[in-house]
């Protein structure tokens, strides 16, 4: 990868400032927690206080010397700081305190290039890199004038910063028409989900929720999940059965975070088009989290920057077995399911989960009995594929008689498939059916 840097173990010097409430505040413990996701060894974290940030420095002058004489005293690497820079603030910070600076949108462009895996998640992260780094060109650049040569070509020719540029024009052109090839074939598989009908529910959620813990849990997959922020990039797509429903198509997305950068909401879009395309949102929350409410909140923010605010969603209160809390389902003014609470590691709750889908998606229930003639097999083994079939029989005319219970929409597609009319055999439920 262009720009993908070496994995851990640089001694870092950390870097929070306290603002008054507003865009600017961030979450020093979180900050924390980022570093060690980065593979870094944090030495020590320098705080402090200020109204607005320094237009040269960002902190002020006398906190500079200070994060300079850590960075000697610990032997520091890098430092990072828990907030968004300036190209020339950053410059400055690196000038004085002779060290790497590196600020909370690049640490967590690190992060993303240690967890990318698939060739699509790859791609974004160069993307988000190139787009990060070409505002930051100028630094360490001395030498400005290089010879072309040539006839014609003789003088100062193009300098390197002014190469360096071109190049990375290039490169970022090159990657946006791959990930448009991308974006395609993901959409040639929506498209195919949409005309079978097959619902797709996305989890999203606040990065280390538990948003992969659940999914792996519900679908058996084995996504990487752990604990530690962003673990998961690169989207996952599982079936996932539902009682009365059948089949939905189950998605793992990325995390979010407060302040995400913008440009990474838009590299990343090919993979949030999941969530845009999406039925129905599962909002996946850690309900032991002291900052849970403001999470709730920064999820909502992205949300609606994708323009999906408005696409039903359940909230999921995961790790309800820290609170000591039983599983539990919260209905709405409308009696539609509102929020279920389960513990993902114990597998808890998971049976509410599915009855809030099935609510949120699932049409009116046919149930009933039929009697399907030796010629219509094949309708009877789509039945049975489907789960739909709670009891079988046999009338005197060499009949199957089937007691199925499934969504209507399901049951006329099988009808129509199998070139049958919708009302060709259905009799009304018999007394003596369902005592035997």
């Amino acid at each position: 990868m262009f720009f993908e840097r070496a994995q851990g173990g640089d001694r870092a010097v950390l870097v929070h400032i306290d603002f008054p409430e507003g865009d600017d505040r961030e979450d020093a413990a979180e900050f924390v927690e980022l570093v060690s996701s980065a593979g870094a060894d944090p030495v020590t974290l320098i705080t402090g206080k200020r109204s607005v940030r320094h237009p040269k420095l960002f902190v002020g002058s006398g906190k500079a010397e200070e994060i300079k004489a850590a960075v000697k005293a610990h032997e520091a690497d890098v430092v990072l700081f828990n907030h968004a820079l300036s190209p020339s603030q950053e410059r400055n910070l690196e000038r004085l305190i002779e060290c790497r600076v590196l600020d909370r949108t690049g640490l967590i462009l690190d992060i993303f290039a240690q967890r990318a895996r698939t060739h699509a998640g790859k791609l974004q992260v160069e993307l988000a890199q190139l787009q990060y780094q070409s505002t930051r060109l100028v630094r360490g650049w001395t030498h400005l004038e290089r010879q072309k040569g040539g006839i014609g070509l003789r003088g100062p020719g193009e300098t390197q910063l002014e190469t360096d540029r071109r190049l990375l024009r290039e490169r970022i052109g090159s990657i946006q028409k791959r990930l448009e090839k991308v974006e395609r074939t993901r959409d040639q598989g929506r498209r195919a989900r949409q005309r079978s009908d097959t619902p797709t529910v996305a989890i999203v959620g606040y990065t280390n929720a538990g948003k992969s813990t659940l999914f792996n849990a519900l679908t058996d997959a084995d996504v990487y999940a752990a604990d530690q922020m962003f673990a998961t990039l690169d989207p996952t797509l599982r079936k996932l059965k539902v009682d009365d429903m059948g089949e939905v198509i189950l998605a793992d997305t990325v995390g979010f975070i407060r302040h995400l950068p913008h440009k990474l909401v838009e590299a990343f879009k090919a993979t949030l088009q999941e969530t845009a395309e999406a039925d129905l949102l599962l909002h996946v929350i850690d309900c032991a989290a002291e900052e849970r409410d403001a999470n709730i909140e920064q999820v909502n923010e992205v949300l609606s920057e994708l323009a999906v605010d408005e696409t039903p969603t359940v909230l999921v209160f995961n790790k309800v077995d820290l609170l000591g809390k039983p599983p539990q389902i919260d209905y709405d003014a409308e009696g539609r399911p509102a929020a279920v609470w389960l513990s993902a590691l114990d597998k808890s709750g998971f049976e509410l989960l599915r009855k809030a889908i099935a609510a949120w998606l699932g049409d009116e229930l046919f149930i009933g009995e039929v009697a399907i003639p030796p010629r219509w097999s094949a309708l009877r083994a789509q039945l049975f594929a489907a789960d739909a079939v709670q009891k079988e029989d046999y009338d005197e005319s060499g009949n199957t008689v089937l007691r199925i219970r499934l969504q209507k929409k399901d049951f006329q597609r099988m009808l129509t498939r199998c070139g049958i009319a919708q009302d060709a055999f259905i009799a009304p439920p018999t007394k003596e059916f369902f005592e035997r």
